[in-house]
């Protein structure tokens, strides 16, 4: 029997079968199991990014709905216990884990943090007192896992959290996106529906950081190029369903420097408490506002390799940061995935891609693109 899912804007989906160094010198080798990114040119001239911006006027950015994306299949497979979310499978290689720390806003030029192949030591020689609200800032976290409330404590997500706006075939359509610490201070992680479908780069592609009820707080930032996957551009396929973008300076600044960047992390261990935050537009949400989901990620025991969570959240959420260790006192995370896809049989159930060496390789690519 069929199953169906459905990306986030929607596709369906028959269930069948089932970076790179990160802010290291330049000519690292990503290693054979990280293909080169495939890059596209946006609004990379003055002139195509003030037309651009002009475009997304109050009234465009409010009629955006998510894209409806045709149905596909996939091998079959037979579903069994012996496929469920404990059993042993086959996940996407990995390297050594490698997290990036964060960004403060303002941080001057030339000041890029450097990648660190384990999890910060930073946290650990911190005092002991803030240490300790940390740690029961996360345990509260957990205690109250929500499948999509709105986001109201504020802190550093509401700031690099924003909608994505761009037009395919002539419609207009949002998605979610997140500013993360970048040796060019600009990229914005994003699903890679969110940048290309059907073979097809989008077009008008801006970030809009904060965005809360048709308010740009921070500004429209326009993408001078959009980078993904070739797993993602050439198949479409759900494993690898990540994007950036790069977004020209505004007011002659770059992104992190306004806003800030979260921390970002690749080839991290599985089933971990996570955040996943987006702007969900299709009902019974509007996309006005921040909404986000907490819990315990799973393996997805169907279609894909990614991580699951209980999340409601719906169309025009896709992009949106999924975060480790993620501190509700500040807005502070570590962003490792983004929101991707739903199965049409459990609403109640977000996907999303294992961040491993080919998400390492897109951020790596396009935090180089434009740098100093």
């Amino acid at each position: 029997m069929h199953r169906t899912a459905r990306l986030v804007p929607i596709v369906s989906l028959a269930v069948g079968g089932a970076l790179g160094a990160a802010l290291l010198p330049a000519g690292t080798a990503y290693g054979a199991q990280a293909p080169k990114p495939i890059a596209r040119a946006a609004a990379d001239s003055g002139p195509e990014q003030r037309t651009v911006r002009k475009y997304w006027t109050p009234a465009k950015m409010e009629a955006a709905r998510p894209l409806d994306l045709p149905a596909r299949k996939t091998p079959r497979a037979r579903l069994s216990p012996s496929t469920g979310p404990t059993a042993s499978r086959a996940l996407p290689p990995t390297g050594a884990p490698v997290t990036i720390p964060p960004t403060a806003p303002g941080k001057a030029a030339g000041t890029a943090p450097q990648a660190q192949t384990q999890q910060p030591q930073a946290q650990s020689q911190q005092p002991q007192a803030q240490s300790q609200a940390q740690s029961q800032s996360q345990a509260l976290a957990a205690a109250r896992a929500t499948p999509g409330a709105t986001w109201t404590r504020g802190g550093a997500v509401a700031k690099t959290t924003g909608r994505v706006f761009f037009t395919y075939q002539g419609r207009n359509a949002s998605c979610s996106g997140s500013a993360v610490t970048s040796a060019n201070k600009s990229v914005v992680i994003t699903a890679g529906h969110c940048v290309k479908m059907g073979g097809v780069f989008h077009g008008n592609w801006v970030f809009v950081p904060g965005y809360d009820r048709g308010s740009r707080p921070y500004g429209t930032w326009v993408a001078t190029r959009l980078l993904t996957t070739p797993q993602w551009s050439d198949d479409e396929n759900v494993d690898h369903d990540l994007a950036a973008a790069v977004v020209a300076p505004l007011d002659g600044r770059s992104l992190t420097e306004v806003v800030g960047g979260q921390g970002v992390a690749f080839n991290q261990g599985r089933r971990r408490q996570m955040h996943s935050f987006g702007y969900p537009a299709a009902s019974p949400y509007d996309g006005s506002r921040l909404t986000y989901c907490s819990g315990r990620a799973f393996d997805d025991f169907l279609l894909s390799r990614g991580l699951g969570l209980t999340c409601a959240m719906t169309g025009g959420s896709s992009g949106g940061p999924w975060f480790l260790g993620f501190d509700e006192s500040t807005g502070l995370g570590t962003q490792n995935s983004v929101n991707s896809f739903k199965y049409n049989f459990a609403q109640d159930w977000m996907f999303a891609p294992y961040f491993g060496p080919e998400a390492k390789a897109v951020y790596d690519a396009a935090q180089r693109d434009g740098a100093t």
